[in-house]
């Protein structure tokens, strides 16, 4: 997706060779106009998958999943990483680690809004180490629930969790597949393949 990958490369900040900053569009400011976009293109990718929900981790998934649910005319559902006041039992939960933030934490979501009825795309803002993938995975199992794929903004393709997924079947449409940020530039996959 070229406005995606424009976005990337004018407005992303590469903090070292694995970590890529886009703050400033996608997980701290959002670009609402390149949200609606992205949610356009997974809604055309995902369109014959008979999705009836869409599920996210909070939070930087949230606006890519809500732009998603509106093209697709589902729901929208999001992991919590903490637990509220309001959502204390009768809940699905996985252990989910960042690895930008290098900690752990419980993610988990109310076993009303998932159920073996649900057909589920995944729409997350980055793939790594696919971490968040298979914590997100394990809710979607233990609903009974059918996982349709996953539809990752930024997949860093250097990183294992892409490669992983994809050798136990598993359908990944990455809308920017990275394949190095070696020296603070952002090389798409695409760029290297030539």
């Amino acid at each position: 997706m070229e406005t995606l990958k424009n976005k990337i490369t004018q407005e992303g900040k590469v903090l070292s060779d694995t970590v890529l900053k886009v703050d400033a569009f996608l997980n701290h400011q959002i670009d609402a106009e390149l949200m609606l976009e992205i949610g356009e293109e997974f809604a055309k990718r995902f369109k014959d998958a008979g999705i009836t929900k869409i599920l996210t981790l909070e939070s930087s998934g949230i606006a890519p999943s809500v732009m998603t649910a509106l093209k697709m005319g589902v729901p929208t559902v999001f992991a919590r990483k903490r637990k509220s006041l309001t959502l204390i039992d009768h809940l699905y939960s996985a252990e989910v680690r960042s690895y930008t933030k290098q900690e752990t934490n419980e993610i988990s979501i109310s076993k009303e809004y998932i159920s073996s009825n649900d057909t589920v795309l995944v729409i997350d803002d980055f793939l790594a180490n696919g971490q968040a993938a298979l914590g997100l995975m394990d809710i979607v199992s233990q609903a009974g629930a059918t996982l349709a794929g996953f539809g990752i903004v930024i997949e860093k393709g250097f990183q294992e969790g892409g490669d992983e997924l994809r050798k136990r079947g598993i359908r990944i449409e990455s809308l920017a597949n990275i394949a190095s940020l070696t020296d603070g530039e952002v090389m798409f996959k695409e760029e290297v393949a030539r």
